[in-house]
């Protein structure tokens, strides 16, 4: 498919970062008053979160903020760059350990690393829409990078040789991504119904139950859920992500016991 950028001739922009528009709006004078790209970032994440992408429009966007949406291109060229916007304003949420915690700190990788996945998997479920943009931009938004930054600090404690360092955060970050985007899914659809994720959890299990076609599978998950062991849905969750993530340290332990061997 040909995009509108390629048939015009104009190189496509790969991140509104590398934009040499200066932050506060277009060189030069007469830019609306009362508006700033923080302002209308700061809406963007709000309408998204009460919305989601799907609904997600400049014009919404502009109603919100009770101006045209002319306004607000004085700002942004583009709606991907107001969604890239957004998204480095979410990765700002995140609570990543000082840039000299270390081994001289006392801080242990281990406990880092599952903080590190923690806060990253809360981000996920608290803005439901974010996982759709994480591939689709560059992420180099500076708080982005600030996440970067530590999950290379910490991964870089563990002993791993240099090389193996990627292959480490694909398999946690992309766990927790995965993780992330399911539960957020989750708990927009329990949300649309009315009922509690328990009620909902409690209801689907029943019907599914009645197929044939799927009882013998559901019923073995079933069983599967019962031996782990947790009285609600909150605690099922936390308890697979708390041991699959476990998991990996001990992969990543394992694998740096097997290099040193």
């Amino acid at each position: 498919m040909v995009r509108a950028d390629q048939r015009s001739g104009k190189t496509p922009r790969p991140s509104v970062w590398l934009n040499d528009r200066e932050r506060g709006g277009r060189r030069g004078g007469g830019q609306p008053s009362g508006l700033d790209r923080d302002r209308i970032t700061e809406a963007t994440v709000r309408l998204l979160d009460a919305e989601g992408l799907e609904r997600f429009s400049m014009r919404r966007l502009a109603a919100e903020l009770d101006v045209t949406a002319m306004s607000v291109y004085w700002y942004v060229d583009t709606k991907d760059d107001l969604l890239e916007l957004a998204l480095d304003r979410a990765f700002g949420e995140l609570a990543l350990p000082e840039a000299d915690s270390g081994a001289d700190s006392g801080a242990d990788w281990r406990d880092e690393l599952r903080a590190l996945a923690r806060a990253y998997r809360a981000l996920l479920v608290r803005h439901s829409w974010l996982p759709a943009l994480v591939g689709r931009f560059l992420n180099i938004g500076p708080q982005a990078l600030r996440f970067s930054g530590a999950v290379q600090r910490v991964l870089g404690r563990t002993g791993l040789p240099e090389h193996e360092v990627t292959g480490a955060i694909a398999a946690v970050f992309q766990f927790v991504y995965g993780h992330g985007t399911v539960e957020g899914h989750f708990r927009d659809r329990v949300a649309s119904t009315g009922l509690t994720a328990d009620e909902y959890h409690h209801r689907a299990m029943t019907e599914v139950l009645r197929h044939p076609d799927a009882s013998d599978v559901i019923g073995r998950s079933a069983r599967i859920m019962e031996a782990r062991g947790g009285d609600t849905v909150e605690e099922m969750l936390e308890r697979d992500f708390t041991f699959a993530l476990d998991l990996l340290v001990a992969g990543i332990e394992a694998m740096v016991a097997r290099g040193r061997g």
